[in-house]
């Protein structure tokens, strides 16, 4: 009973892996995906979310874009675009729920040069990035070799265990009846 049940757990267990691989692996299919950290585009992009981000080039962003980019300090940033000057090749941005005291979005304090663009925002799925985050900080990785481990131990406990009792049954079914 236990090894159906194990087996049970270990099938959603590969399933939910697989499913986390492909919504980390957007590398593969050209875009990087990035956790939301603050409030700053909400409700668009919810906090927690992952989002998808694709490499473009600057002439081809417009206005109502939501675009990453990266600040001076090396901080990324994910705003809406309102504005392109393309003589001074530059964005202006707003986070969407940065709102004043009059309830008007208020702009970011510098424009966005288009050398820090680093793409924009093709998908969003509510909620990934908390995990994103998690398994791939400490004390996450760690959590997650220390989880793969225990999988593997058990898995191969179970293995031995039934091995043993096959053994034990192709013994017993070699020695005459009458010394049974």
């Amino acid at each position: 009973m236990f090894t159906k049940v194990w087996s049970a757990l270990l099938a959603c267990l590969v399933a939910i892996a697989a499913f986390l691989a492909i919504a980390f692996g957007g590398p593969l299919l050209g875009l990087t995906p990035y956790a939301v950290l603050s409030g700053s585009m909400e409700p668009e992009l919810p906090v927690g979310s992952l989002i998808y981000v694709k490499p473009v080039d600057p002439t081809e962003v417009h206005v109502g874009d939501a675009i990453t980019f990266r600040l001076e300090s090396g901080t990324l940033v994910t705003h809406e675009v309102y504005e392109i000057d393309a003589e001074a090749h530059e964005f202006r941005t707003h986070g969407i729920a940065n709102v004043d005291s009059q309830g008007n979005i208020s702009p970011d304090a510098a424009p966005v040069p288009w050398s820090s663009l680093v793409g924009s925002v093709v998908a969003c799925v509510p909620l990934l990035g908390y995990i994103n985050v998690f398994v791939t900080q400490p004390p996450g990785v760690f959590m997650v070799i220390a989880g793969v481990a225990v999988v593997i131990g058990v898995s191969i406990a179970i293995e031995l265990v039934g091995m043993g009792k096959r053994e034990k049954r192709e013994a017993a079914s070699h020695v005459p009846k009458h010394m049974r």
